[in-house]
């Protein structure tokens, strides 16, 4: 068995790292709201569904599918399907694609 070489730098660099950048935004960073960081639709689901899980439970989320996904402007629409005739409501998230921002979550009833 070999030894992991690890070189941690600890919870006190992430708490000035954090501090850093919400106190400059000059820092550098590959966000910068003008280039996608989600640019295509597998990427927004894989995001989508790894929240929605949390909330809604994974079961319920992938009986959705097929999801209906659009991207409009910079925003990804996502939102679950049911089978016709059937009873009940669906997820509807809304991801802005150039920061990874969740602006809504909700499901029907």
């Amino acid at each position: 068995m070999y030894a992991l070489n690890i070189n941690l730098k600890g919870e006190k660099y992430a708490k000035e790292v954090l501090e850093e950048t919400l106190k400059n935004n000059r820092v550098h960073n590959v966000i910068d709201n003008k280039t996608p960081i989600i640019k295509n639709d597998s990427t927004a689901i894989k995001v989508a569904e790894s929240i929605l899980f949390e909330i809604y439970g994974e079961k319920n989320i992938i009986k959705q599918k097929p999801y209906e996904i659009y991207k409009i402007k910079n925003y990804y629409v996502i939102s679950g399907t049911l089978p016709k005739n059937y009873v009940g409501g669906t997820f509807l998230i809304i991801i802005n694609s150039l920061n990874s921002e969740i602006i809504r979550i909700t499901h029907g009833k």
